[in-house]
């Protein structure tokens, strides 16, 4: 309590990661800055790449009229005792070392997500950041969302009954993070950069610019589906169920429609339980056809339907018309046509028919990061949001290499083989 802000206390900001996340970050800033007066700078920005890092300095000068300062390395920018809070948009497999020195260096965070894709990672930055007390939001969006936070709410209300299943099926058409013609891979020049930091201690190769810009699509640095569309959906069924992490998962897929470098796949499914709620949670994305995203939340009163992908505003309530086997009939709400889907609306928002996909850069989560800054108080991405994705992407992914079921074992904290003997 005693870091609490006053709204005059300027809030000096830095980024670490300059490319296009990071792009996007910069905007939903500036979308905060419009839409409250929020009451900071973006003092810094840091970038091992020099391209990318004047890139970024460029951009933040356009958005907010002040160029930043810059720096090559972390501990550098780090080292700057005026400045308050840090957003890392870096790799992948990046984010989990960098955000533990930011938490250690007595700075609060933004992360992006996967918050980790190993459990030591994992470990290493929840750790990091309980034990200095800085406030760290995770990069999972949606979760300030208002429509999810209503759909949240009309779960806990019981209007669904008793959840049995959450489904989510996201869906592109395309070499997802495949990028032939990517300028950027052209113009990197290993002396412009540091390949070994970059590496972060993953296995030793040559320097090499398509892993460099397309790592999402390489073993050795990310999961692919699991670390990026698959963190957010798990993240969703977390924070609609209010219980992290679920009891076990098994995985399938592999590559079947894009024959490029890849060695993660473009077709993933996984299915997973959470015991102690009792629902099944299936989730899955094909890169080989864009038809038919939905997320659907089924309980035994009612149903929670989303006609979109990642993130939809658009959500319908439509109750059970009937439970029934032969004679045996619960409840019967049939009049002389089923009941209808009710449009999920917010308050405030009640004259709207949200749209179907909404844009990633939500400006509501940097206003609650902001906002928490001020106030000290947990923000929408917990550090406990983001473990509890992470464990659920490494599990995941696990499991489609490994080709096993895996199981959490909430005591120890490890990921097993057979499931876990309750203590």
């Amino acid at each position: 309590y005693g870091r609490i802000r006053g709204a005059n206390d300027r809030i000096q900001i830095g980024q670490i990661g300059c490319s296009d996340r990071a792009f996007g970050l910069r905007t939903m800033l500036k979308a905060t800055a419009e839409a409250s007066d929020s009451n900071f700078d973006l003092r810094s920005v840091c970038d091992i790449w020099s391209v990318n890092l004047e890139k970024g300095a460029r951009h933040a000068e356009e958005l907010f009229g002040r160029r930043p300062k810059t720096f090559k390395y972390s501990e550098d920018m780090l080292g700057d005792g005026e400045l308050d809070a840090v957003m890392v948009a870096t790799g992948d497999h990046q984010h989990a070392s960098i955000l533990a020195e930011v938490a250690r260096s007595g700075k609060d965070a933004y992360c992006e997500k996967p918050m980790a894709n190993t459990l030591d990672d994992a470990r290493l930055a929840r750790d990091a950041v309980r034990e200095s007390g800085c406030v760290a939001q995770m990069g999972s969006q949606w979760l300030s969302c208002p429509y999810q936070q209503r759909v949240r709410a009309i779960i806990r209300s019981g209007r669904l009954g008793k959840i049995t299943k959450i489904e989510q099926s996201w869906n592109f058409n395309g070499p997802r993070w495949r990028l032939p013609r990517d300028p950027d891979i052209a113009a990197i020049r290993e002396e412009d950069t540091d390949w070994e930091r970059w590496l972060l201690g993953r296995p030793a190769r040559l320097f090499d610019p398509r892993a460099y810009f397309e790592f999402r699509i390489y073993r050795d640095f990310s999961g692919g589906i699991t670390d990026q569309w698959y963190s957010h959906g798990a993240g969703l069924a977390h924070f609609y169920l209010d219980h992290f992490i679920p009891d076990d998962t098994v995985a399938n897929g592999g590559i079947f429609a894009w024959h490029d470098e890849r060695e993660n796949p473009d077709t993933f499914q996984c299915l997973s339980t959470f015991r102690e709620k009792e629902v099944l949670y299936s989730y899955s994305s094909s890169y080989g056809n864009g038809y038919g995203d939905h997320t659907v939340i089924r309980g035994t009163e009612a149903t929670l339907h989303s006609p979109g992908g990642e993130g939809s505003p658009r959500w319908y309530f439509v109750p059970e018309a009937r439970s029934a086997w032969g004679s045996n009939v619960v409840f019967d709400r049939r009049a002389e046509t089923d009941p209808e889907p009710e449009l999920v609306r917010v308050a405030g928002r009640d004259d709207e028919v949200p749209p179907v996909r909404q844009d990633d850069n939500l400006e509501a989560h940097t206003s609650n990061w902001l906002s928490c800054l001020r106030s000290r108080k947990t923000p929408n991405g917990s550090i406990e949001s983001g473990f509890a994705h992470s464990v659920a992407v490494v599990m995941a992914t696990r499991s489609y290499r490994e080709g096993k079921k895996l199981y959490w074992d909430r005591e120890r904290e490890e990921i097993v083989e057979r499931p876990p003997v309750a203590g």
